[in-house]
C-alpha cells in the first residue's frame, strides 16, 4: 500500500513490538489458571499486541468498512479497559504511562476511521495499486485531503512523537521493564510515521 521501502520496514517494527508484548503475556500467564482475570500489565500486553497486528495489516492493505469499524470498537474497548488501572496507578509517572497507552488506542481509532480520507487519492485511484506520488496533480486535486483532517492528523502525529519521547525517557530513567518501554516508544514512533505517510 505504501511505497516499497516502508512496507517491510514498518512490518519489522510492529512485528518486534508485537512479539515483545505477546512474549511477556505468555510468560506472565504461564502457570496461572485460565479463569484468572488479566492483570493491568497483561491488559497492556494485549493492547499493544493487538495494536501491532492492526498496524501490520494497515501497512499492507487499505482497511475499510466492517473490518475497520470492528477494529475501532476493539480499540475503544481496550482503551476503556485501562480506566481501572488508572485509578490503581501509583504516582504521576504511572498515570502518564497509562494515558500514553490509552492515547495510542485513540490514535489507532483515528487512523482506522480516517484512513480512507487521509489516503483519498489512492482510494479513488482504485484497487490495490501502490500509493505513488508519480501521478499528475490533476488527479490529486479533486481528492485532496480536507484541511480539518490534515490538522487533526498533525495533532495525532504530535501525540505519537510526545508519547515516544516519554517512553524513551522512562526507559532511560526508571528501573525495570526497559525493553517494554523501548517497544512502546518504537510503537509510538512507528504509528506517527504511518500517520505521516498516509497524509503525504
Amino acid at each position: 500500500m505504501f511505497e516499497a521501502p516502508w512496507v517491510p520496514a514498518l512490518t519489522i517494527v510492529f512485528l518486534v513490538t508485537g512479539l515483545v508484548c505477546v512474549g511477556d503475556l505468555f510468560i506472565r500467564r504461564r502457570g496461572t489458571s485460565t479463569d484468572q482475570a488479566f492483570s493491568d500489565d497483561e491488559l497492556i500486553d494485549i493492547n499493544h499486541g493487538v495494536m501491532s497486528v492492526a498496524m501490520i495489516l494497515m501497512a499492507w492493505v487499505m482497511v475499510e468498512g466492517v473490518v475497520a469499524w470492528t477494529q475501532v470498537a476493539i480499540f475503544a474497548i481496550l482503551a476503556l479497559s485501562l480506566l481501572p488501572a488508572f485509578r490503581r496507578a501509583r504516582g504521576a509517572a504511572e498515570r502518564v504511562d497509562l494515558l500514553g497507552h490509552a492515547g495510542m488506542d485513540v490514535a489507532m481509532i483515528w487512523m482506522l476511521a480516517a484512513m480512507p480520507t487521509l489516503m483519498s487519492e489512492m482510494a479513488t485511484g482504485g484497487g490495490g495499486s501502490g500509493h505513488s506520488h508519480g501521478g499528475g496533480d490533476s488527479a490529486a486535486v479533486p481528492t485532496a485531503t480536507p484541511m480539518w483532517a490534515d490538522i487533526v492528523n498533525v495533532g495525532f502525529v504530535v501525540l505519537a512523537a510526545g508519547t515516544a519521547l516519554w517512553w524513551l525517557y522512562r526507559a532511560a530513567t526508571a528501573a525495570g521493564h526497559r525493553l517494554h518501554r523501548a517497544s512502546y516508544a518504537t510503537m509510538a514512533g512507528g504509528m506517527g510515521t504511518m500517520l505521516l505517510l498516509m497524509n503525504a
